[in-house]
């Protein structure tokens, strides 16, 4: 299955950086936060990736464009007159990696409505550029399956300011709503599985997928959530950021215990 990823917006509440370049590819221990969540994913052997682009998506071609030598062991030699190249060893993890101009000011739902063609007739998985986690991708799935239903996103019950959820003893989502800053409700940690019919929902690039398309969704009876009780952690600003860095530097970071044991021992 392909896995959407959302990378596209301005990343305002964290400018310290995202001046310089997209928030998805602000760096934990050197790395974007967004190859961490390509890890998560091809830990359970999803590999195809597509990137939902916009802000500066220059940054992010040229970053996976140079990812192959950067990730080798190179010998360049010139003593012929040549610049002969021959790559020794090879480090960098074989993805598929398809990322997408998606516009500059595109909401999400548009964002996801643009990569259509790529995603093609078939279940995928769509998550955001800048929340790290430690769900069972392919549990996730096999929940999925199970209801039948059009989508599935991962809640987790944290005091957050994102997208609250009531839900009900079936784990169907009975209401969805915005934020609100002293909510402690279960909220929409991205992580979803999304049928090819989501595409029916969103009228064009100013849809905000988290209200017209989940919220009718809602009302349909076809949104699931499965419920994370593990680690999740959105990046938003300079705080988070520091807080994730640590757990890296620290070798506790749960989101790649799947992917990194040595982190983790």
């Amino acid at each position: 299955m392909k896995t959407v990823i959302l990378a596209g917006g301005y990343g305002t509440r964290i400018s310290e950086e995202s001046i310089f370049k997209p928030k998805p590819m602000i760096e934990i221990g050197g790395m974007p936060i967004l190859w961490h969540i390509m890890k998560e994913y091809a830990a359970y052997g999803h590999t195809e990736f597509i990137i939902c682009a916009g802000y500066k998506q220059e940054y992010i071609k040229q970053w996976f464009a140079n990812y192959f030598l950067q990730t080798s062991d190179v010998a360049f030699d010139y003593t012929h007159g040549k610049n002969d190249i021959t790559i020794h060893q090879n480090h960098a993890e074989p993805w598929k990696v398809t990322v997408v101009d998606t516009g500059l000011n595109t909401m999400t739902g548009g964002r996801i409505k643009r990569v259509q063609k790529y995603v093609g007739d078939e279940p995928f998985f769509m998550t955001y550029g800048d929340g790290v986690c430690d769900v069972d991708i392919n549990k996730l799935l096999e929940f999925h399956k199970s209801h039948g239903k059009k989508a599935t996103l991962t809640a987790v019950k944290l005091k957050q300011d994102k997208g609250i959820l009531n839900i009900g003893g079936d784990n169907a989502v009975k209401s969805f709503r915005e934020k609100n800053l002293s909510d402690g409700a279960p909220i929409n940690a991205g992580y979803m599985v999304l049928e090819p019919a989501i595409f029916d929902y969103i009228e064009g690039n100013q849809t905000v997928f988290e209200r017209d398309p989940l919220e009718k969704l809602v009302e349909q009876g076809e949104l699931m959530s499965y419920i994370h009780e593990g680690f999740w952690q959105c990046m938003d600003n300079m705080r988070e950021k520091e807080m994730l860095e640590q757990l890296w530097a620290a070798h506790k970071a749960p989101w790649s215990k799947k992917w990194d044991k040595s982190r983790n021992e």
